[in-house]
C-alpha cells in the first residue's frame, strides 16, 4: 500500500513536467529579450531595429512590455523632411523617459527606418511615413495604438500624453535648453536702451502711433493665423503624399493645420488688410484725386483677391460649405 503514494506522486510529475519546463523555457526566453534591450537601451534612448530584431523583440511573443516603434525614412535620399522634424520630438521623448527616475523595462522606444527594415513596412502593410504605433504587453496593436499624426502633430509632449493613455506610463518631457528665447529678449531690449540712449533728449518716437499701429497689426496677424495652435501642437510644415508626391500645404480637416497653411492665412489676411488702409487712405488723404483713384482701385483688387483665397481655403477644410467669391 506503501507503493501507492510514491507512484502517485511520480505519475503527478510526469504529467507536470512538460509544461512545468515549457513556462520555465519562455520565462528564460522573455528574461533573456528584457536583458537584451535594456543593454541597448542604456546606450540608445531610441533603439534602431532591422527586419530580424523587430520580429524577435518585438512581434513575436513572449513580451511583458510594451514597445513603442516610430517608422520612418531618415536617409537624404528620401527627402522626408516631416521624418526628420519628427525624429528630433521622439528622441526628445525617449530621452525624457531613458533619464528619468520612473525609469523601468516597462515601456522601450524603438525605431524601424525604411532602408533598414523595409521588410518591416511590408509585412505592416504600411506605406507612410513617418508613423508611430505602440505594440502593447499584451495582444497585437488595437486602432488606438496607432498615433493620429495628422490630428495631433508630433510634439514630444503630445506623442507623451498618446503613450500615457496607451501605457499608464507617464512620461515627464524635458527639452534640452532653448536660449533664443532669452537672446532675442536681451537683444529687443539692447535696442530700446540703445535707441533711448542716443535719442534720450527725444523720446518722440516712442509716442508715433504709426510704429505702435504696425506692431499691433503684426501681432494680431500671427495670431489669428494660428501660430500659437503650432507651437503648442508642433504640426509638420506640410504632407507629402507617398503614392504621388504631391505636397499639401492646406490641411483637409478643420481640426488640424500645417505650419505652411499659417503662413499663407496671414499673408492672405495681411493682403485684405493692406487693400483696407488703402482704401481708408484713399478716401481720408489730402492727396490729389488721380492718386487717390489709383490707391481705391488698389484696396479694392487687394481685398477682393486675397479675401477670395481665404474663402477658398476655408471650404477646403470645412467641405459642404456651399458660398464661394470669385475662386472655387
Amino acid at each position: 500500500m506503501a507503493v501507492l503514494p510514491v507512484l502517485a506522486l511520480f505519475l503527478l510529475l510526469a504529467w507536470s513536467g512538460p509544461g512545468a519546463v515549457g513556462q520555465k523555457r519562455k520565462e528564460m526566453v522573455l528574461s533573456e529579450k528584457v536583458n537584451q534591450l535594456m543593454e541597448w537601451a542604456s546606450k540608445r534612448s531610441v533603439i534602431r531595429m532591422n527586419g530580424d530584431k523587430f520580429r524577435r523583440l518585438v512581434k513575436a511573443p513572449p513580451r511583458n512590455y510594451s514597445v513603442i516603434v516610430m517608422f520612418t525614412a531618415l536617409q537624404p535620399h528620401r527627402q522626408c523632411v516631416v521624418c526628420k522634424q519628427a525624429d528630433e520630438e521622439y528622441q526628445i521623448l525617449a530621452n525624457s523617459w531613458r533619464y528619468s527616475s520612473a525609469f523601468t523595462n516597462k515601456i522601450f522606444f524603438a525605431m524601424v527606418d525604411f532602408d533598414e527594415g523595409s521588410d518591416v513596412f511590408q509585412m505592416l502593410n504600411m506605406n507612410s511615413a513617418p508613423t508611430f504605433i505602440n505594440f502593447p504587453a499584451k495582444g497585437k496593436p488595437k486602432r488606438g495604438d496607432t498615433y493620429e499624426l495628422q490630428v495631433r502633430g508630433f510634439a514630444a509632449e503630445q506623442l507623451a500624453r498618446w503613450v500615457a493613455d496607451r501605457t499608464d506610463v507617464n512620461i515627464r518631457v524635458i527639452r534640452p535648453p532653448n536660449y533664443a528665447g532669452p537672446l532675442m529678449l536681451g537683444l529687443l531690449l539692447a535696442v530700446i536702451g540703445g535707441l533711448v540712449y542716443l535719442r534720450g533728449s527725444n523720446l518722440d518716437f516712442l509716442y508715433n502711433k504709426t510704429g505702435w499701429a504696425f506692431a499691433a497689426l503684426c501681432f494680431v496677424l500671427a495670431m489669428t493665423s494660428g501660430q500659437m495652435w503650432n507651437h503648442i501642437r508642433g504640426p509638420p510644415y506640410a504632407h507629402k503624399n507617398p503614392h504621388t508626391g504631391q505636397v499639401n500645404y492646406i490641411h483637409g480637416s478643420s481640426q488640424a493645420q500645417f505650419v505652411a497653411e499659417t503662413h499663407i492665412v496671414l499673408l492672405f489676411n495681411g493682403g485684405v488688410t493692406l487693400g483696407m488702409v488703402l482704401l481708408h487712405e484713399a478716401a481720408t488723404s489730402d492727396m490729389d484725386v488721380g492718386k487717390r483713384k489709383i490707391m481705391c482701385i488698389a484696396g479694392i483688387g487687394l481685398v477682393v483677391l486675397f479675401f477670395s483665397w481665404l474663402l477658398s481655403v476655408f471650404r477646403s477644410k470645412y467641405h459642404g460649405y456651399p458660398y464661394r467669391y470669385i475662386f472655387a
